[in-house]
């Protein structure tokens, strides 16, 4: 066969199209391959600079240990300009609308003049570990706001369906100057319990009619809301909203005061119509002008630092632990005892902990 039309020929590679001029080319080529000082990264933040700011979140979320340990001395120069925002946790079960209300809620916030930064976790598969990080195409016109930010993160294997290292990323976009930011979690159960240790100010967002209202009424969910949120009340949903709202306030009020000394307080929302967030940013106003004045506020921040300490050193043990060459041989053989009935997963793990 000739060599010319065997369909083995190689052919020359794509060439570069006309439209991208030679100097275009270049400067693509550069950005992919220039690696950017820690103090460019710093510079480039305190300037508000979004590209560099979703670069460092990278950094901050990647497990190659070079760019953990560029992560954390940006984070170390980040932090004189950081804990100068409001943060905001929003939860609530799948459905219930968290990212149209979380929309409506930062537009409302941008045209009044405030940056808001938008850290949506997304639920990671079990099984292949991907996930979807869809919150970029359902905020359409908060995406396109000069004023915000989102970044959709995976939430991995993470505690409570947070990702590992949204606190890191708070930092950071406070450091580049937003002033609100706005958590949003998984809402599947246990991801309350660590949002409610980074935020100021913790909103559980409900359904009305949905066989939900009970759930609203465990102990757990109802200390740790400072608000509790009906959405979508709107239509033929606007009686069910109402009732509901009584019900919640009832619920509530059968505990004692919290200790910010503030009443968590029930309202009605409709963000696909744009009703009640006016109401709902002054409720917030309201919270953090009494905690600050009573000195909460910071006693809170405080506590959670804290916890944040005591979480990180759990997690760098853990993974020194599971990274330990001996352990990863051990762990194997103590695997294939417990399967052949040799052993018991606590003897297991007590010989392991030993080593």
């Amino acid at each position: 066969m000739d060599k010319k039309t065997s369909a083995l020929n190689e052919k020359d590679g794509v060439s570069r199209p006309e439209t991208t001029s030679k100097s275009s080319a270049e400067k693509i080529k550069l950005s992919r391959t220039k690696q950017n000082s820690v103090e460019e990264y710093v510079s480039k933040l305190l300037e508000g600079n979004i590209t560099f700011l979703s670069r460092a979140i990278t950094l901050v979320e990647s497990t190659n240990i070079k760019h953990q340990q560029k992560a954390n001395k940006i984070l170390e120069k980040c932090l004189p300009y950081a804990n100068k925002s409001i943060r905001i946790g929003i939860t609530g079960v799948p459905g219930v609308g968290k990212s149209t209300f979380i929309e409506a809620f930062g537009k409302h916030l941008t045209t009044n003049g405030k940056k808001v930064a938008v850290l949506a976790v997304d639920p990671s598969s079990s099984v292949n570990k991907g996930s979807i990080l869809g919150d970029k195409t359902r905020m359409e016109q908060l995406v396109t706001d000069k004023n915000a930010f989102i970044r959709p993160s995976p939430s991995g294997t993470s505690l409570g369906g947070v990702a590992q290292k949204t606190r890191e990323s708070i930092i950071l976009c406070e450091a580049a100057g937003f002033d609100t930011i706005i958590i949003e979690t998984v809402g599947v159960g246990q991801s309350e319990t660590v949002v409610h240790s980074m935020v100021d100010f913790f909103l559980l967002l409900k359904l009305a009619g949905a066989g939900d209202e009970l759930q609203g009424i465990k102990r757990g969910i109802i200390e740790m809301a400072d608000a509790i949120v009906i959405n979508k009340a709107d239509g033929e949903n606007e009686k069910n909203a109402k009732i509901a709202k009584v019900e919640f306030n009832r619920a509530l009020h059968l505990y004692p005061l919290k200790e910010s000394k503030w009443q968590p307080k029930v309202l009605t929302a409709s963000a696909l119509y744009n009703l009640g967030i006016a109401q709902i940013d002054q409720m917030i106003t309201s919270y953090i002008l009494l905690t600050k004045k009573n000195n909460y506020f910071y006693i809170k921040r405080n506590e959670q630092n804290k916890y944040w300490l005591l979480s990180t050193i759990n997690q760098q043990l853990k993974d020194n632990f599971y990274s330990n060459k001996v352990i990863k041989k051990a762990l194997e053989k103590e695997i294939k005892k417990l399967e052949n009935g040799k052993t018991t997963p606590f003897l297991a793990a007590k010989k392991l902990l030993q080593l």
